[in-house]
């Protein structure tokens, strides 16, 4: 039974990757890398294409930049989230988590409103800030979407910090400065690193925001494969960008699980500090102000750009009003999508349901075998099962393309159901990997000699006990769905339009007005989603 059951699910789940990930990456490294035989032609010719090497270095250096700006912004966040406690602080840190998963031409949308040449900051300055379509767009706009993971992983091992490290240091007469720096940066440190390589990989595959904040002059490898295929129809030279760019990201990715092994020994720790009560007196001394200033800037980059999609979405003629809601509710046969924007909303809630039962399904039987069997070969699978993660969305559709375009899967409902599952799959199995690796043996090895076999045991025991973690995973694989645009666009026939590619065709067309109350639907999703993750306590990162 247990090799019937217990190896066949995973044994699907693995099917399932092969199928709709393995394969199709492997018809791009074949594409850009075969010729009548092995060849490094297309690769050379990369390499030796003054433009492309701008490409593939820019997009280092500003993953690099994004990532430090990025950690300057968050780590201060880490800190008060970590040593204080305050009215809100719940739902305030699920609200500032919320950019993490807004789709990227969102983000694009709401610092264009924020600091575009006609935005909120240059009527105030009375001149154009000079931030929109400049490599300052991208950094800022990359600090602004993975500025949460900073804040949710370094404040979540800080809290863990054995207080009585720092009491004994203090002993010993270390304080101030010498006591963070001597004691307690050695003890986060997993947690800075792993959120630094984390966000350094989502910079590096990002598209959204370079396409549409970078214009012409600042490229990525995602944007210049997306060009190249998409525009072009030069599949070869597509196809040997991706080449270089599944190199780099799994190399990212590799150091990112690695800083992840001694992050999650370290989070561990159950000795938790107390956090302090903020009260309105402690903001009147120099801690106060600092925090009060940092929130501040908080507020400028992360809040407002939210805030400055909401009032757009109600400002119609200069007069605010609902009419941009009403037209995105209309069932009106809109020209631009093929479908209604009603119908739009549809197809990406259909997308998100379906997204999270297939991620699930997939997930669930690997983090299970990996966190209950031992057994050769099993670090290999561990780390096949999240090389998904390592792959972006527009090679991942670039693959599609060369795989299914024959096939009757091509052009349906489903080919984006599938790519949308291979894009937020990884996310729901380190969810489920997290929750079922804090279960005690015990009580598992207890329902087994009370009776019970290896699934039962499972479903009656384990399952409960990670039913939170499994709720995370689904709710960030659903908002993964609805945020996603480079595959879909790439892959979407103009009947499966979603929400995200509405915004986009929007923006296109320059109105900002019907983007932005679309977009305010997707952010109300969002938060609600992250609300629900904050209130069940879980980690997915």
């Amino acid at each position: 039974m247990r090799f019937r059951v217990g190896y066949l699910l995973p044994a699907f789940s693995l099917a399932f990757l092969l199928v709709f990930f393995y394969l199709p990456m492997a018809d791009v490294l074949k594409l850009g890398l075969w010729e009548n035989g092995p060849t490094p032609r297309y690769l050379f010719s990369i390499f030796n294409n003054s433009y492309h090497r701008w490409v593939i270095l820019f997009t280092i250096g500003q993953a690099l930049a994004s990532t430090a700006l990025t950690l300057i912004l968050g780590l201060p966040g880490a800190y008060i989230f970590a040593k204080y406690d305050f009215p809100g602080k719940r739902v305030i840190k699920a609200l500032l988590t919320v950019p993490f998963v807004m789709p990227g031409v969102m983000v694009a949308l709401g610092f264009i409103l924020l600091f575009g040449k006609d935005g909120f900051i240059a009527h105030i300055l009375g001149r154009d800030p000079g931030i929109i379509y400049t490599w300052k767009a991208i950094l800022l706009a990359h600090a602004f979407y993975n500025f949460p993971v900073v804040v949710r992983m370094v404040s979540s091992l800080w809290q863990r910090v054995n207080p009585h490290y720092e009491e004994m240091a203090k002993t010993l007469g270390a304080r101030g400065f010498r006591l963070f720096w001597k004691v307690t940066l050695p003890l986060i440190s997993p947690a800075i690193f792993a959120s630094a390589m984390l966000t350094f990989v989502f910079c590096f595959l990002s598209f959204s925001v370079p396409l549409i904040l970078g214009g012409y002059r600042y490229v990525t490898i995602e944007v210049d494969i997306f060009s190249t295929v998409m525009t072009l129809l030069d599949f070869r030279t597509g196809s040997a960008l991706a080449v270089v760019q599944i190199t780099l990201s799994a190399l990212f990715m590799y150091l990112y699980l690695r800083s992840l092994d001694a992050y999650s020994k370290r989070e561990e720790q159950r000795v938790l500090q107390r956090p302090r009560k903020l009260g309105l007196k402690d903001l009147f001394s120099l801690r106060g102000f600092g925090i009060v200033l940092y929130s501040l800037l908080v507020f400028i980059f992360i809040v407002a750009p939210l805030l400055a999609i909401v009032y757009d979405s109600l400002l119609v003629n200069g007069h605010m009003g609902l009419e941009n809601y009403r037209r995105v509710f209309s069932t009106e046969y809109n020209p631009m999508f093929g479908v209604s924007t009603l119908g739009a909303i549809r197809n990406s809630l259909l997308f998100g349901f379906t997204t999270v039962v297939i991620s699930v399904l997939v997930a669930l039987p690997l983090a299970y075998l990996l966190n209950r069997w031992d057994f050769r070969g099993k670090r290999v699978i561990d780390v096949m099962v999240m090389l998904p993660l390592a792959s972006s969305p527009v090679t991942v559709a670039l693959g599609y393309i060369m795989a299914f375009q024959s096939t009757p899967l091509y052009y349906t409902f489903w080919i984006v159901a599938i790519v949308h599952s291979i894009i937020a799959y990884p996310f729901v199995f380190r969810s489920l990997s997290t929750g079922l690796s804090k279960i005690k043996r015990n009580l598992r090895e207890a329902a087994l000699t009370l009776g019970a076999n290896e699934w039962r045991a499972f479903l009656k025991v384990e399952l409960p006990l990670a039913l939170g973690s499994l709720v995370v995973g689904a709710v960030f694989a659903f908002a993964m769905s609805i945020a996603e645009l480079g595959a879909t666009y790439m892959l979407a026939t103009p009947e499966y339009t979603t929400m995200t590619i509405a915004v986009y065709k929007f923006l296109g067309a320059r109105q900002f007005g019907p983007a932005s109350a679309l977009a305010v639907l997707l952010m109300v999703v969002s938060a609600v989603g992250f609300i629900v993750i904050e209130r069940i306590g879980e980690e997915v990162w």
